[in-house]
């Protein structure tokens, strides 16, 4: 039987699919004004995080059948890729320590913030539904869309795309949670194209690892809603410019071609 490889997935098809069935969410979420009661007020139009596992699957399917969707799945629990093992710092440790920065400067600067209420014994809790979100989205965007994107252009240049795209695919339910312009802008215009790149090298240097970008997608979750409170206070202009930062220094350390090659390895 013909497996098919990435040089053979259709990215426009499975774009246009995300999108497609996001609109229902989207309508819903606009008709439904007062919400569902979602965790943190979470509009309904935010259920359409499954919508890219969604598009993977129906193209998989239809390349291979149930072969191609037992495969998707199988991705996501590839931890036996990453080598070495160091790569689990960075996928678990970076993004806490983003946003602990972010809640240090924000205090440098003398912006008015509630004393954090962390119960650690709810952070498993939050990790583990925050991981079925994960798992949701990186199974399209990292399981089926980023090879054949690399194939085609540099692992920056893919990770760019991916990262707007990923943005703009957050912007109605944002609006329907009645973020401001500039919140949006700097979330979706910044914040999501730098942590694509931090994902992307995740990805790269753990073996192609969707498990590790899963991971690492679920640790920015967590540390978002551990910002006081359930992500009340969060500033993606300050989170977002200490990300981009971030990115701009892997980029250089490993390379804008692939983000895998270290510059000063021996």
């Amino acid at each position: 039987m013909n497996i098919s490889t990435p040089s053979k997935r259709s990215l426009l098809e499975f774009f246009l699919l995300v999108f497609a069935f996001s609109i229902p969410f989207w309508l819903i979420g606009a008709i439904a004004r007062q919400g569902l009661p979602l965790p943190m007020n979470l509009p309904v139009s935010a259920l359409s995080f499954v919508c890219p596992m969604i598009a993977a699957l129906i193209l998989v399917y239809r390349e291979n059948k149930l072969i191609g969707i037992k495969k998707l799945f199988r991705r996501t629990l590839d931890y036996k890729r990453i080598k070495p093992k160091i790569w689990f710092v960075p996928i678990i440790f970076l993004l806490p320590v983003i946003y602990l920065l972010s809640y240090g400067v924000m205090r440098l600067t003398e912006r008015p913030l509630p004393e954090p209420h962390i119960s650690f014994l709810t952070i498993p809790i939050l990790f583990a539904g925050f991981l079925i979100t994960a798992v949701s989205e990186e199974m399209g965007w990292m399981g089926y869309a980023v090879d054949p994107m690399q194939n085609q252009w540099s692992a920056l240049t893919t990770s760019v795309i991916l990262g707007l795209v990923w943005g703009i695919f957050h912007v109605v339910p944002d609006i329907q949670a009645h973020r401001s312009l500039a919140w949006i802008v700097w979330q979706h215009g910044v914040y999501s194209v730098a942590l694509r790149i931090l994902i992307v090298w995740i990805y790269n240097n753990s073996g192609r690892s969707t498990f590790a970008a899963v991971l690492f997608h679920g640790m920015d979750n967590v540390s978002w809603s551990l910002f006081p409170n359930n992500g009340s206070h969060y500033d993606p202009a300050i989170t977002g410019v200490l990300t981009a930062i971030t990115a701009i220094i892997v980029t250089f350390l490993w390379g804008s071609k692939t983000l895998a090659r270290y510059r000063y390895a021996s």
